[in-house]
Order: C-alpha cells, then sequence, then structure tokens
C-alpha cells in the first residue's frame, strides 16, 4: 500500500493572478518551489499572473519521488500552462536546473510560448550515467541539493536521490536535448561557470542546438547551481523582466 506524504513546509506551489501575461515558474530535480518562490514573488510584483507549481513526487519524501516519471513532470508543468492559457494571452516560462529542461521541452510542444529562462538548465550530466552501472538493490544516491555559494542559505530538497528518478531525467534530457533545434523563442541562458551539479558546457550545448534567433549566455561568476537562492538572484530577477518586458 502506497504512503501518504504530507507537502513539506515552503514546498507548496505559488499561484498569483493578475494580468493577461503569465509566468511559467519551473523548480528543478529534487528540488521544491522554495528555489524558485523568489523569483514567482518578483514576477508577480510586476503584475503577472505567475504560476510555480511543485513538481509530481517533489516536495515530499524520496521514496514518494522514487515512483514517479519524466512524463509525471511533464504532466505538472502541462497542467500549470493549462491554467495560464485559460487566463493569459502571452506566455513566458522561466526554470532551474530541470526546470530549464522542462522550459525546453515546454517550447518544444508550445511555440506560443513567447519567450524563456533558463538557468543553469540541463540537457546533458554525464556522471549521472553511474546508475546503469549500480546493483540493482541501491535504491538511493546522496543529495544533489543546495549547490550554493551564498553563506547561510540552504535549499529546500531531498537528502537523498533516487537511483529510478536518475534514470528518468537521463532520458528526459536525452529527449529534450535531440529536440533542441524545435526551440524557436528568444532565450535567456544563465549559466554558473562553477556549477557542481550540471556541468557549464550545457549552456553552450543548449545555445548551439536550439534555432532561436535571439539567444543570450549570462555568466553567473557569483553563484552555484541553484542559482536563484544564491548571489546572483537579483541579477536573474532582474535581466528576466527586462527581457520579458521586451517580448511582451
Amino acid at each position: 500500500m502506497a504512503r501518504d506524504f504530507d507537502v513539506l513546509s515552503g514546498a507548496e506551489p505559488y499561484t498569483v493572478e493578475g494580468s493577461r501575461t503569465g509566468v511559467l515558474v519551473s523548480h528543478g530535480f529534487t528540488g521544491t518551489v522554495q528555489s524558485m518562490r523568489p523569483l514567482g514573488e518578483a514576477f508577480a510584483r510586476e503584475g503577472y499572473t505567475v504560476t510555480v507549481p511543485r513538481l509530481q513526487g517533489h516536495g515530499t519524501h524520496h521514496e514518494e519521488m522514487e515512483g514517479t516519471t519524466y512524463q509525471d513532470w511533464i504532466a505538472s508543468i502541462e497542467q500549470a500552462y493549462a491554467w495560464l492559457a485559460e487566463r493569459c494571452d502571452t506566455i513566458f516560462m522561466a526554470g532551474l536546473s530541470m526546470g530549464g529542461t522542462l522550459a525546453l521541452y515546454m517550447a518544444q510542444q508550445h511555440p506560443d510560448i513567447r519567450a524563456i529562462s533558463l538557468i543553469n538548465a540541463a540537457v546533458d550530466v554525464p556522471a549521472m550515467n553511474a546508475v546503469h552501472e549500480m546493483q540493482e538493490d541501491v535504491r538511493f544516491l546522496d543529495a544533489i541539493g543546495s549547490d550554493i555559494k551564498k553563506a547561510g542559505i540552504v535549499e529546500l530538497a531531498y537528502d537523498k536521490t533516487p537511483v529510478a528518478s536518475v534514470k528518468q531525467i537521463l532520458v528526459f534530457m536525452d529527449i529534450v536535448r535531440e529536440d533542441l533545434p524545435k526551440v524557436q523563442c528568444p532565450a535567456l541562458i544563465f549559466v554558473s561557470p562553477e556549477d557542481h551539479v550540471v556541468p557549464p558546457n550545457n549552456a553552450q550545448m543548449i545555445y548551439e542546438g536550439i534555432a532561436s534567433a535571439e539567444k543570450n549566455i549570462i555568466e553567473m561568476p557569483d553563484s552555484y547551481h541553484v542559482a536563484t537562492l544564491d548571489n546572483d538572484q537579483q541579477r536573474i530577477i532582474e535581466e528576466t523582466l527586462a527581457f520579458f518586458k521586451k517580448h511582451e
């Protein structure tokens, strides 16, 4: 019998109704809404309609995540997109890590998405391939969350990573990477040169792979992987807002 897990405090979805311009914001793999809430709140202050969904299997317990698939994570985002589409004429998307992968996927599937902002987005993480060599009785690995340079800041994320979930994100990254040329909307690509989770070369891979006429790489030398909670948080917010306003 499946266990019911409570949603962790701080991991709850964040949604604000505003104008007919909407912003869909996605957290990353094993992470929670907490990592993206500062962006969501900033977009809401500008008057936008904002939704930061909690991806299925996230923000509860790593054992629940173990039973979810990349299709479940996509479904969480598609549901949020549908909610925005009912209320908005224009939709933007921003995502951190796998949230960036999801933003790329959504841009591939929904050409009407006006522009995307990617923060240390993941399309190729070779270190994860080690899960294919592991013994079948190994279910969980050490945590990957809270890679933050700024002192005293902690990401709300799982303390263990399900092996089954790593296998799922590997499949998902392959799908998105193969379809990068389908992305045609304007794209901001933020990258931390010192990222201990997603290799920084993913930014160049995305830049070269997407077909967007307007695309820019912005380096964040003072942040690690979870840049949305790190020293470059304000810069991400300001640059993304300016970019979205330009394309509204």
